[in-house]
């Protein structure tokens, strides 16, 4: 489509919104200040750049496909992140993991690093004028395969965790400090049983101990920020989950913490929107983790479906979207990475944008029939009309367009990948 059409459509939708009361550039402005964190795990297949990890067998993640073109190093990953970022509209920050840091040729174990393991990425970031965020790993590791980290038994077990987790926080607070924006560090960690619980309340007694002693160190709000994130079940803890959401919400709210509710951690029946509005009368802010569950918590690439829509509609009619932090987290090996990408970000800034569009302030006026009416019409409007301008205004391909450009790296770049 040629900038003109391109340009009459727009006007014609804009129009259109304008007759149910709702400020097209308005809802652009808002999106256009809304960063997403991207996952830097899903270009390597959550591998990381240590030489003595384990395999995530074990740890509630599991991995499938074997698309060719994996990222193999740093430089690789970042290269694939650049291509990826120039395909999304706006200006979006990078989730790091510990395991990514670049340790060179000594053997640093997870509770000895530090800030000088994670300058590349910072440079990196500084030079894109990028925030980042981080998160402890706390799996695929020799020390993770009983299937307890933090709550572990074995005091020795314990302690390395906690020590890991500060460190952690650490490199959090520096990548914010030298950026100048607030790191979020996330913490999930796998612990859990398969079956036959007894020891319940002894496994989340030390949990609760160990995160008192994590916690107990603190950070400038301007250079990063706490989130706790729970999960309902995993692969080797179907029957028992420590870090349950219950546990996190309380642990969370009753120390000034962030809660991270991510999309795929829950029943799937249950309605992550709905916890939104509960949460943030308690809390100041809200993390979320954008992905997306088939049948089970296998983090498929994100889409557009009901689910997101829902998720973000229930964000702006409830005026919190200056509240609420949004991750994309899931991990798919069997497609191209970087399209990967590509998708599941465009997919939520979409949703995103179909929220802010919706004519909340006239719904607010009509009594219940009249509001069933007009939300069932706003979902017939043009707003792929809107998304498209959107694009264009922000020098990124449109959605029939962008796959080329994949396919061009896939065949200039991946393909040279063993």
């Amino acid at each position: 489509m040629n900038d003109s059409r391109l340009e009459q459509a727009f006007v014609w939708a804009k129009d259109q919104y304008q007759g149910m009361g709702v400020d097209v550039e308005a809802a652009l402005q808002s999106l256009s200040r809304v960063p997403l964190s991207i996952h830097c795990w899903q270009g390597d297949d959550v591998t990381g750049f240590e030489s003595n990890r384990a395999t995530l067998a074990g740890s509630g993640l599991a991995v499938t496909g074997s698309y060719p073109g994996r990222a193999r190093n740093a430089a690789e990953l970042r290269q694939d992140l650049d291509k990826a970022l120039s395909l999304i509209p706006g200006r979006h920050r990078v989730n790091l993991h510990a395991m990514y840091g670049e340790l060179g040729a000594k053997l640093v174990d997870r509770d000895a690093i530090g800030p000088e393991h994670f300058k590349g990425w910072l440079d990196w970031a500084r030079e894109r004028e990028l925030g980042l965020d981080f998160n402890a790993t706390l799996f695929a590791h020799p020390k993770a395969q009983s299937g307890f980290t933090l709550s572990s038994t074995d005091e020795s077990v314990r302690r390395f965790w906690v020590e890991h987790v500060r460190r952690s926080r650490e490199v959090s607070a520096f990548l914010g400090r030298e950026l100048r924006s607030p790191c979020i560090h996330n913490l999930w960690i796998p612990d859990g049983a398969k079956d036959a619980v007894v020891d319940r309340w002894e496994r989340r007694s030390l949990l609760r101990k160990s995160l008192d002693e994590v916690f107990a160190t603190t950070h400038p709000v301007t250079e990063m920020k706490d989130s706790l994130e729970s999960k309902l079940w995993g692969i080797g803890s179907e029957a028992f989950v420590v870090g349950s959401h219950e546990f996190y919400m309380g642990y969370a709210l009753s120390r000034g913490l962030l809660l991270c509710l991510d999309l795929g951690h829950f029943h799937p029946t249950e309605s992550v929107a709905d916890k939104v509005s509960a949460i943030l009368q308690f809390s100041g802010e809200l993390l979320i983790h954008v992905s997306r569950g088939v049948r089970w918590d296998s983090d498929h690439v994100v889409v557009f479906d009901d689910a997101l829509r829902e998720l973000m509609s229930e964000v702006v009619r409830a005026d919190v979207l200056s509240r609420v932090h949004f991750a994309l987290d899931y991990f798919d090996a069997s497609v191209n990475r970087v399209a990967a990408w590509v998708i599941g970000a465009r997919a939520t800034l979409k949703a995103l944008l179909a929220a802010l569009l919706e004519p909340n302030a006239r719904v607010r006026e009509l009594d219940q029939t009249g509001r069933l009416a007009l939300v069932e019409q706003a979902k017939t409007m043009p707003y792929g009309a809107v998304w498209d301008y959107y694009c264009v205004r922000a020098g990124v391909p449109l959605e029939q367009d962008w796959m080329a450009d994949v396919r061009r790296y896939e065949s200039e770049v991946l393909s040279g990948r063993s």
